[in-house]
């Protein structure tokens, strides 16, 4: 018998965000005849089916009460649960991301059964017990969790760790009205507003290049060597909490456990000590590159690649050096 896989689709703006089609892609990678279904909320929902379709959704449940449009846990919760219902979910998939997280705890206590966090290996046997592999220790080791008898198996996928679903061309996929009473009191604790940065720019936690500054940048001022580095190689602008603590730039760009959880391809730490709560956030990093003065700071630890230098020195050099490369090539 096939396995259903229900995955909450989150979006910002209209738009799908990736962390979403990370989720899909997790899904279809469990098995070649698993059945993954969708769930979508607020105003213009059913606009995705087709997107969602080619990346291997089969049906897409909709709620577009225009309340869904912002964000409201208790709301959110109670359609989650309820597509589960519908669908005979065996597991439930959710985005690691802020809302996610909350919305994942939530949603487990809601159908009472676990919830294992932030995972980043998924295995479902035929038995339908889940294994799945998720970090501890601040990155520095991980742990298996296996959940045998709960029905729905519900887990959230830490960002920039599953590939995205490839198109499959397949056609859109089914679309079907989800009917969850939604109660004022389900509104009680909900998204009034939403706050764009003045200047656009790339999300830390879905970009693939990482370039983040701490302490020892010295000045506020310095970290438009930050700024100049992330834009030489396409990369989002991260930080320590340090420097947001300080005032220089916003918490949306905070890297930590008390920040964002990132897993880019490359993460370039420029002028940061390595405190443990930093490490929490990047170490899942596939490639770290550490620049910083002293040779006995925590973060050559877990680097790939480590340069015992002056910051002042290193970054104007390299994001020369990477334009140079990139104008010629």
């Amino acid at each position: 018998m096939a396995t259903t896989v229900l995955v909450f689709v989150e979006r910002r703006d209209g738009e799908i965000k990736r962390a979403t089609l990370e989720a899909v892609g997790a899904a279809r990678a469990l098995s070649p005849d698993v059945e993954v279904v969708a769930l979508a909320l607020g105003p213009d929902a059913a606009g995705h089916a087709e997107l969602l379709g080619q990346a291997g959704v089969s049906r897409l449940l909709i709620h577009e009460d225009p309340r869904l449009e912002l964000y409201a846990v208790q709301a959110y919760a109670a359609c989650l649960a309820d597509a589960a219902t519908a669908c005979s979910a065996d597991l439930l998939l959710i985005p690691g991301t802020v809302m996610g997280r909350d919305l994942a705890a939530r949603t487990a206590a809601r159908l009472d059964v676990p919830l294992v966090s932030d995972a980043i290996e998924l295995e479902l046997s035929d038995a339908g017990a889940l294994t799945a592999l998720r970090p501890v220790y601040s990155g520095k080791a991980t742990v298996r969790v296996s959940i045998a008898d709960a029905s729905p198996k519900l887990a959230s996928l830490r960002p920039n760790v599953f590939p995205v679903a490839a198109s499959d061309g397949g056609t859109a996929a089914t679309t079907e009205s989800l009917s969850t009473d939604l109660s004022v009191g389900l509104f009680k604790g909900r998204v009034t507003r939403t706050e764009k940065p003045e200047q656009e720019e790339l999300d830390v936690s879905e970009a693939s290049i990482v370039v983040a500054g701490g302490r020892g940048l010295k000045e506020p001022e310095h970290f438009s060597l930050i700024r100049d580095l992330a834009d030489a190689v396409g990369g989002a602008v991260g930080a320590s909490r340090a420097v947001v603590d300080a005032g220089w730039i916003a918490h949306s760009h905070q890297v930590g456990q008390t920040g964002k959880v990132v897993s880019p391809s490359l993460y370039i730490a420029c002028g940061i000590s390595g405190a443990i709560q930093h490490l929490a956030g990047m170490t899942s990093s596939k490639i770290i590159v550490a620049i910083n003065k002293d040779p006995d700071a925590p973060i050559f630890n877990v680097a790939d690649y480590g340069i015992v230098g002056d910051v002042f020195e290193v970054l104007p050099a390299l994001t020369t050096a990477i334009r140079e490369h990139r104008s010629t090539h």
